[in-house]
């Protein structure tokens, strides 16, 4: 009899690993997804810019993101359903600058790394950099990284919403309610009681519950290193609008911009960072006049004349220990999944964790990539699998 399987969080990763699960086999009627919020208004899924990279600095987010690519650019085949239109990518790279020899050492390390992996990133000096975008000043600038293929933005609300429409379409139930208890009887899963009051019998519960990640850890009685932090974007139009696409430009000050069809989108880290409640999305819209504007001037003199159109607050469920996935099974407690901790990188690695995590429950065991190192033991045994590139 196939395991009783409760996901807890329906957003994009909840969603991929229903749709991995029955694309894997597992009986869709026996696999439960219970979502909070259905509008899915308030989800790191809704707030996210919708980017992929090659330019990670461990070698396994190098790997998932270049599984992420192939899938986006496959979508509509894979989904086998004639509704599905294929997904636009629109690959203009990231380009991060260094402003120091030891920023610019950390480049020179990750590059290797990529370029190991099959990514075609190459290193740039100012003049180079100059020659192809002649809009920036690089002034202070000692080195740039350059992703010459597969980054860019993708069109992540589509995948979502297929994954979400064809798991249930074959019969994965999506229940708008909340997990309030785990049952963990005997010291191991057991099932779970519902804000309704409804409870649900299950062998496997998998906490896909982004910010809201620790929080539901500790109804299992366990710890999980995931704090919400506030993430900010603003789209604005510029008066002289550059004369080519602009990478997705990560400047030494922290904030980032990138195009955005005939507009910029720009988004920035605040310099004091302290973990928030996941209800939490009140701006402080000082952080635009007082550092992202005059960092935007600064890099590319035509941004001295722009005007923000919109402009939004997210979270990242940010990985605390060591800023990377924490995916897998937990040994403290038989059934008990986690997929969760992606620190900003939760969208554009769905394709691959969903599909790892499917084949751990479906199969024992990883097939496609070795996930064993994001496992969430790592955590108690204090030794940390750091990603150190994170935006």
């Amino acid at each position: 009899m196939a395991d009783k399987i409760v996901i807890v969080g329906g957003a994009i990763m909840g969603s991929s690993l229903a749709w991995w699960l029955t694309e894997l086999g597992h009986p869709a009627s026996a696999i439960t997804v219970v979502e909070r919020d259905p509008s899915y208004a308030a989800s790191g899924t809704a707030f996210t810019n919708s980017c992929i990279r090659q330019q990670f600095g461990n070698p396994l987010n190098v790997a998932i993101s270049r599984f992420g690519v192939e899938f986006i650019k496959t979508f509509q085949s894979r989904m086998d359903d004639a509704r599905v239109a294929p997904i636009h990518f629109h690959p203009f790279g990231y380009l991060y600058l260094a402003g120091d020899a030891s920023e610019a050492d950390r480049l020179t390390r990750a590059h290797a790394v990529q370029i190991a992996a099959g990514s075609a990133t190459r290193l740039m000096t100012p003049e180079e950099m100059a020659a192809k975008w002649p809009f920036y000043d690089l002034d202070g600038i000692v080195l740039g990284s350059h992703g010459t293929e597969d980054e860019g933005y993708f069109d992540g609300t589509t995948m979502f919403d297929w994954w979400r429409r064809i798991a249930q379409g074959r019969g994965v139930t999506y229940l708008a309610d909340e997990v309030t208890e785990i049952d963990t009887t005997g010291g191991r899963i057991r099932g779970v009681t519902l804000a309704s009051g409804a409870a649900l019998g299950a062998d496997i519960v998998v906490n896909v519950a982004g910010t809201r990640g620790a929080q539901v850890a500790r109804m299992a009685g366990l710890d999980l290193p995931v704090e919400a932090r506030k993430r900010y974007t603003w789209v604005f139009e510029a008066a002289r609008p550059l004369e080519k696409d602009l990478p997705l430009t990560i400047d030494p000050s922290g904030v980032h911009v990138r195009t955005d069809g005939a507009i910029y989108m720009a988004g920035a880290t605040p310099d004091v960072d302290p973990a928030v409640d996941p209800e939490d999305f009140a701006g402080d819209w000082a952080i635009w006049e007082d550092k992202v504007w005059p960092a935007l001037a600064s890099r590319i003199p035509a941004f001295e004349e722009i005007r923000v159109k919109q402009s939004w607050v997210g979270h990242y469920d940010l990985n605390v220990f060591d800023r990377n996935a924490i995916v897998g099974h937990h040994s403290d407690l038989p059934g008990f999944f986690v997929l969760n901790g992606f620190s900003g990188h939760g969208l554009q690695q769905s394709p691959a964790l969903g599909r790892g995590l499917a084949e751990r429950i479906v199969h024992g065991r990883y097939v496609s990539l070795d996930l064993a190192p994001f496992g969430p033991d790592r955590v108690a045994a204090g030794v940390p699998f750091p990603e150190d590139a994170v935006i």
